[in-house]
């Protein structure tokens, strides 16, 4: 790695309950020439937390802080729940004042959808969906192609994702890439946190829930008004379900047709993000052109922050 960074780390969520992970994680960063701070967080759980709302709210106030350093990089530990209850205590007009003149890149999935769809929509702040520390860093083995893909976006202005997603998809359009965890966007409907975009490119995963649960979110985003503006949606994992004798053969793939017929816009499949152990890193607020055709799809994504050299 050319380039040594700074990376802070946050547990905005739940506590990491695995710790031979996290100092794996923590280690495998360090042998690629990083520096790493904020291990104290593997010690902080309250009930469920990694810490009170106040320390884990604090965690990321520190940004706003003139008198405290920005590192290169912040990024999330874990998932888990607990972000949205940070929100009412963020100092969102502090961080964008903050990152006017300078920048850090945050990233991480899952739970902390909640603060990257915070972030840009009240302070403007692009961020990266992308790996955590203890999962996809820390697991017993290393994905290359994650981890390749990964700091290829954090060290250039550009990155480029390509896919099988099947032979129906024919889409070609450009616009905002946002998104992340579909049930941590449901609970920001009808908020100020969620994004307000008229040209969105709308990526969503979810992990563990049944196809009621998965159809019944898709149809909370979009009676709640955060499809409309949208281009497109790229649908990522959406692993986890049973069927049951009740569902009579209903599953994930009716889930995705009823809604696909309901919401009347592009949907392409696919793309490995979020909670697979396979993912790509995805830019949040970025400017995108998604290109699909003949069973394959292109995303090229292009002006977000990323470590200078």
């Amino acid at each position: 790695m050319p380039k040594r960074l700074d990376i802070r780390l946050l547990a905005p969520s739940g506590y990491p309950d695995d710790r031979a992970a996290f100092e794996r994680g923590v280690e495998r960063l360090r042998a690629a020439g990083h520096r790493v701070h904020g291990e104290e967080v593997l010690e902080r759980v309250m009930l469920r937390f990694a810490g009170s709302d106040a320390e884990r709210a604090a965690d990321i106030n520190r940004f706003a802080d003139p008198s405290q350093p920005l590192p290169d990089m912040a990024m999330a530990v874990c998932g888990g729940y607990g972000a949205i209850v940070l929100l009412e205590h963020i100092d969102f007009d502090g961080l964008a004042r903050r990152f006017e003149n300078e920048s850090c890149v945050f990233v991480g999935h899952g739970d902390f959808t909640a603060i990257q769809c915070a972030l840009y929509a009240r302070s403007g702040i692009l961020s990266l969906h992308g790996p955590m520390l203890v999962r996809d860093f820390g697991g017993p083995y290393l994905r290359e192609d994650m981890w390749r893909h990964f700091w290829q976006t954090v060290l250039s202005p550009s990155t480029d994702v390509s896919w099988a997603c099947g032979d129906d998809a024919r889409v070609r359009v450009e616009g905002t890439l946002w998104g992340g965890n579909l049930s941590a966007l449901c609970s920001l409907v009808g908020t100020s946190y969620l994004p307000k975009l008229d040209d969105g490119i709308l990526y969503i995963e979810e992990s563990g829930e049944q196809a009621w649960r998965i159809e019944r979110m898709l149809f909370e985003l979009k009676l709640g008004g955060a499809l409309d503006g949208q281009r497109a949606i790229l649908i990522g994992g959406l692993g986890g379900q049973r069927v049951s004798e009740y569902d009579n053969g209903y599953d994930i793939e009716h889930a995705l047709q009823r809604f696909g017929q309901a919401c009347g816009l592009p949907i392409v499949r696919g793309l490995a993000f979020g909670h697979g152990q396979d993912k790509w890193t995805l830019p949040f607020g970025a400017h995108a052109v998604l290109d699909a055709a003949g069973g394959t799809a292109h995303l090229s994504v292009m002006n977000y922050p990323y470590v200078r050299e």
